[in-house]
């Protein structure tokens, strides 16, 4: 009995450092954008763009009003699409989140990612039933399809 479940954890053990030592990482998962060293950052302030700084901040890109290069995030365009039939009982909703976005060079001005869309969906199930738990799912879907949005704009700046 002992000698399996030494063996089990040493193979779990030896498992775990032949995947680090090889140096397997999770795709895209904070890393550095290594070719932006600051971004300004301008547009509405909302929760995207505080969202957006945490996140170049988090990645190693300092984020000034006087960088080279300028971040410029449009609004925010939340909807909801009904999806079920019925008028009772649980719903499917698809909430979406639309950004626009453009990232320039401000010396000339010139577009290196001209009028892009940030585009993002989920499906939901409400119940009118319950009304707080609506408002609730709705608000945490919301927040994951900011997260979504801003994972899919680290990617492209990560492109340039």
């Amino acid at each position: 009995m002992y000698r399996r479940h030494f063996l089990r954890i040493g193979l779990v053990a030896g498992a775990s450092l032949a995947l680090a030592g090889c140096g397997f990482r999770l795709r895209g998962f904070d890393e550095p954008l290594e070719a932006i060293d600051a971004l300004a950052l301008e547009g509405a302030e909302s929760e995207l763009a505080q969202q957006v700084a945490r996140r170049l901040k988090s990645s190693g890109t300092r984020v000034d009003e006087q960088a080279a290069l300028v971040l410029n995030l449009g609004p925010e365009d939340f909807r909801e699409r009904r999806l079920s039939v019925l008028d009772s009982g649980p719903r499917e909703l698809e909430m979406s989140l639309e950004v626009p976005f453009s990232v320039q060079r401000r010396s000339d001005g010139a577009y290196l990612l001209d009028q892009q869309r940030l585009a993002v969906r989920e499906q939901i199930m409400v119940n009118d039933d319950e009304l707080l738990a609506q408002e609730e799912l709705r608000q945490a879907a919301r927040d994951r399809l900011r997260d979504a949005a801003v994972s899919q704009l680290m990617d492209r700046l990560r492109a340039l």
